[in-house]
């Protein structure tokens, strides 16, 4: 298996979602899921986050100009 060298961060701007908004608005979940995010392959947190992925995404929209 192919060692995947990403940052939480990088993984929710990949998934249109503001980490630093995130962060601040709801840190607690911010802090689990990025506890979460670096025990298993970012693929697997998707596929176990998916239906609150596009929650937090609407919530906190990355905006790219």
């Amino acid at each position: 298996m192919k060692e995947v060298n990403l940052s939480f961060e990088e993984y929710l701007a990949s998934k249109n979602i503001d980490a630093q908004k995130f962060c601040e608005q709801d840190p607690e979940l911010f802090y689990e899921w990025k506890d979460l995010f670096y025990q298993m392959h970012p693929k697997s947190f998707t596929m176990q986050k998916l239906y609150l992925l596009n929650r937090i995404r609407l919530k906190y929209l990355l905006k790219t100009f």
